[in-house]
């Protein structure tokens, strides 16, 4: 997997991405502490109406960002979005209300919402073998992983030395290498594309997306995974200071078992993917977490308290969640072309944090409502719908090439020559301008 660091522009965009990521972990630390400063007791409300902003910016903005930055040059973006990025973090320290928190942490969401797509979008430009895009998913993934272990443990040590606020110039740093980094490298020119009025623009991934079984199969996975994995996410401090009677460090050894689930899971994936399907590999994690779901409930129902048991669930959760999430940039590239790439990416990002802002307050209340108990046995329920509306709308026996007829391009329309002139031919199809719809039969 490490050999993939040997291509030199990826292995710089790996490295802004791990940058800007121990960044933003920083930032989530100084931020609670800034809302503690402020709001005292409330900090708690603050920090939830900040997350839940986060989430209204990626559904809301980043189709409507992607559209209207559709003609920029990629990297102009991407180092926009960093600048941006920077300069609300280096503004953070100095506010001394609520609202302006909220103000705040919005538009830095919104350039997250613009950079994160435009990101992933490129990566498959900048590696046009699949092996190789396969390898950086996972590392993706472990970085990911990597800078939710790492940012709490490396603030808490800064802490010992400086204050909260400077964690914010850490921030700030992260940011600013990362779009150093991406000014360093070359990227690929964005594919010549039709242009196309602003509203095509902003619908034009959420309607290649819907169109595509894969994809649709996809999506019904996000919710699946986002159920459960909020549970894991929002109600883990309360099951283990709650129920376990443990500590802060117990509360991190907990989501550590988690993180560690899903390395493991990276770390294996790339082999995995060359003889199993993506859909089998998406499917059995999926299914694992409404196992674990289920069979945790039933748990906690009968009263157990078993600390390893807790753990080894937590550390399963982990991988199933990696083995859903680690291969979807994958079927994202086969399902569009290079021009339609970014919004199809964009598409992703959005919708499948659509599936997280339904996720996470369920997750946050129902658990005082219902208890932990009946709340992880809903979310498990949640989560088996999905799976089910996955396995259906994503059926397992979909031909690579579909024979279909297209009756209404003209005989000398550059498609119909690319094949040989007949109207009626098979191939692989991925919805664009000559495939409005995916064919029915085939």
């Amino acid at each position: 997997m490490l050999s993939i660091l040997k291509h030199t522009v990826f292995a710089r965009l790996f490295a802004a991405q791990v940058v800007a990521l121990l960044g933003t972990g920083l930032l989530t630390v100084a931020l609670a502490l800034l809302a503690y400063e402020i709001a005292g007791d409330r900090a708690g409300t603050v920090l939830g109406t900040a997350l839940t902003l986060k989430m209204v910016a990626y559904v809301v903005l980043s189709p409507v960002l992607a559209a209207a930055l559709a003609h920029l040059p990629r990297k102009a973006v991407l180092v926009g979005a960093d600048l941006i990025r920077a300069g609300v973090a280096l503004a953070l320290p100095f506010i001394d209300s609520i609202w302006q928190i909220y103000g705040l942490i919005f538009v830095l969401q919104a350039a997250s919402a613009s950079f994160t797509p435009a990101f992933q979008a490129t990566i498959p430009d900048v590696l046009t073998d699949e092996a190789d895009y396969t390898n950086a998913l996972s590392l993706s993934r472990l970085a990911y992983d990597l800078e939710n272990l790492l940012s709490p443990t490396i603030a808490g040590i800064l802490l010992l030395v400086i204050s909260y606020s400077m964690l914010f110039i850490g921030t700030v740093a992260g940011f600013l290498i990362s779009a150093l980094l991406i000014l360093s490298v070359s990227l690929p020119a964005r594919a010549d594309v039709v242009q196309r009025p602003f509203r095509q623009r902003l619908t034009r991934g959420t309607f290649i997306y819907l169109a595509t079984p894969r994809l649709r199969g996809l999506l019904a996975l996000n919710m699946a995974v986002a159920a459960v994995i909020a549970f894991v996410l929002v109600d883990t401090v309360v099951l283990v200071r709650g129920r376990f009677g443990g500590g802060e460090r117990d509360v991190a050894m907990v989501m550590a078992a988690f993180g560690a689930g899903s390395m493991a899971a990276a770390l294996a994936l790339p082999r995995v993917l060359q003889r199993l399907a993506d859909r089998v590999v998406m499917l059995t994690g999926a299914s694992g977490l409404v196992l674990l779901g289920f069979g945790y409930s039933a748990v906690l129902y009968a009263g157990g308290q078993s600390w390893g048991l807790l753990l080894a669930v937590w550390a399963a959760m982990g991988l199933c969640n990696s083995a859903v999430m680690t291969p979807s940039g994958r079927l994202l590239r086969r399902s569009a072309h290079e021009e339609d790439r970014p919004a199809i990416f964009t598409a992703q990002f959005a919708l499948s944090h659509a599936c997280w802002l339904m996720a996470y307050p369920a997750a946050g209340w129902l658990g005082p409502w219902l208890g932990l108990e009946a709340t992880l046995m809903v979310l498990a329920m949640i989560a088996a719908g999905s799976v089910v509306l996955a396995m259906w709308v994503w059926p397992r026996r979909i031909a690579d090439a579909i024979e279909h007829t297209h009756p209404d391009l003209p005989a000398d329309h550059p498609h119909i020559k690319a094949h040989g002139g007949a109207r009626q031919h098979s191939h692989p199809v991925i919805i664009d301008d000559e495939h409005l719809h995916w064919p029915s039969q085939g």
